[in-house]
C-alpha cells in the first residue's frame, strides 16, 4: 500500500490532504444519505418515492402550500420534471393541489395528512439510524417541527 501523496518522501509529487473537518462532514452527509435511503425503502408508503420526491415532501412539510415554480426552484429541476414528480406524489395521495386563494390562476401544492405521516415516520427512522443509542420512548424532533394537519384529520 502506498502512502497518501501528502506523506510521501520529499522530491515526489505532493497533493494536499483534505481538511480534517471536511472529511468528517462528508462522512456524516454520506451516513445521512444512507439513512434516508434506508428509511424510504423500509416505509411501505414511501417505497416508490424518488429522492427528488422526498425533497419535495420535505419542502411541503415546511410550509402551507407551494407553487410549482417554488417546487421546481427548490429541487433545481426543470418545471416539467417537477410537475411529474408532484403528479406522482398526488397519485400516491402524499400531496394534493389547490387553487391559490389570492390568485386563482396559480396552483399550490400541499402535503397531505398521509404525506405528513410518511415524512414524520421517515424522519424518525433516520433519527434512530443516526443515533442508535437513543433512549427508548424518546421520539425524534420531527413531530413538533412539521406544521399542518395530522393523519386522520379532514382537509
Amino acid at each position: 500500500m502506498t502512502e497518501p501523496y501528502s506523506r510521501r518522501a520529499s522530491g515526489t509529487a505532493t497533493v494536499a490532504a483534505p481538511a480534517p473537518g471536511a472529511t468528517g462532514v462528508v462522512e456524516f452527509l454520506d451516513r445521512v444519505d444512507h439513512a434516508v435511503v434506508t428509511a424510504l425503502s423500509t416505509n411501505p408508503s414511501a417505497t416508490d418515492v424518488s429522492r427528488d420526491g422526498w425533497r419535495v415532501l420535505l419542502m411541503l412539510a415546511r410550509g402551507n402550500g407551494r407553487s410549482m415554480g417554488e417546487v421546481a426552484g427548490h429541487t433545481a429541476l426543470p418545471a416539467p420534471t417537477a410537475t411529474r414528480i408532484v403528479d406522482r406524489l398526488v397519485e400516491k395521495k402524499l400531496a394534493y393541489r389547490s387553487a391559490d386563494p389570492l390568485d386563482r390562476r396559480r396552483v399550490l401544492v400541499h402535503l397531505s395528512a398521509e404525506g405528513r405521516t410518511v415524512v414524520e415516520s421517515v424522519c424518525q427512522r433516520v433519527q434512530r439510524i443516526l443515533s442508535p443509542r437513543r433512549a427508548p420512548g424518546r421520539s425524534a424532533p420531527c413531530d413538533s417541527t412539521i406544521p399542518g394537519p395530522r393523519a386522520g384529520s379532514v382537509m
